[in-house]
């Protein structure tokens, strides 16, 4: 009440909102769970789960040799991992605390810190647990496979694309929710559920014919993932996806969603959670 405020240089400030940021990061991450390296195991688990789960349908379909020349698991994992990273992104960035929200009412909490806790936080379970599953791999199951990633460091870029991505998504849903909730949580879902599908984890880009490449090049992720596979694979070059596209879309969607969510925010109500 009688607290004295001083103005802070902008490194202050700067620390300060980082340090904001951090903490919130930590809340987010252990609100699946009251411990945090059970919040972290269950994330590996489902991970682990949908790998094994894709395996063994490759392997029952008889699509195993359709894969690439090279370790098959690692084909498997570049679109897992960079799926689950996505989706978990937009989930997280569109479900964070809006205007309305009763964390708004502490002094120092805003829209900005929690948006930027939500992705930070997704990223950081969702690389440790990439780092975790390919280090037990490596040693457990494939000693050395991981030496025969052609160019590591394009595929984590590419895992950072598909992680922005996801967030630039979630901002436009996050924007929209508080005037439209239920349908834009149910095109939130059906955007999460097609990318099952149109994410191209189960094929390559490059054997899809013109017809059908028309169905699943609109999706960034889908440019993501095929290109990660052309960084992970010597032999596999595609030609059929843009890195690009997926930056300058999510470029424009977290710029539209930057927009709607300060238009939003300066017509926040506090009756908008009873709507939801």
């Amino acid at each position: 009440m009688f607290q004295v405020t001083s103005p802070r240089s902008r490194l202050g400030s700067a620390i300060y909102i980082a340090e904001l940021i951090y903490h919130n990061s930590v809340r987010a991450v252990r609100k699946s769970h009251g411990n945090a390296f059970m919040a972290i195991f269950m994330n590996m688990l489902q991970t682990i789960v949908f790998v094994m789960a894709f395996y063994v349908m490759f392997m029952i379909l008889g699509l195993r040799g359709a894969a690439l020349r090279g370790d098959f698991m690692i084909y498997i994992m570049t679109g897992i991992f960079l799926y689950m990273t996505h989706s978990k992104t937009l989930g997280a960035v569109a479900g964070s605390e809006g205007p309305a929200s009763p964390m708004m009412q502490h002094a120092p909490m805003n829209t900005a810190i929690a948006i930027a806790s939500a992705m930070i936080s997704t990223l950081y379970i969702q690389v440790l647990s990439l780092v975790a599953i390919l280090f037990v791999y490596d040693v457990a199951f494939a000693p050395g496979v991981l030496l025969e990633i052609f160019d590591p460091i394009g595929c984590l870029a590419m895992i950072l694309l598909a992680w922005f991505s996801g967030a630039a998504i979630g901002m436009v849903f996050l924007a929209a929710k508080p005037w439209f909730p239920t349908p834009v949580g149910i095109i939130s879902t059906v955007y999460q559920r097609a990318n099952m599908i149109a994410s191209g984890k189960m094929f390559v880009a490059n054997t899809l014919p013109t017809y059908m490449l028309v169905m699943f090049d609109w999706n960034p992720l889908f440019h993501c993932i095929d290109q990660s596979r052309g960084y992970a694979f010597l032999d596999y070059n595609p030609r059929n996806s843009s890195s690009e596209y997926a930056l300058y879309l999510s470029l424009v969607l977290i710029m539209i969603g930057l927009m709607g969510e300060f238009y939003t925010r300066k017509h926040a109500s506090a009756s908008w959670s009873a709507r939801r």
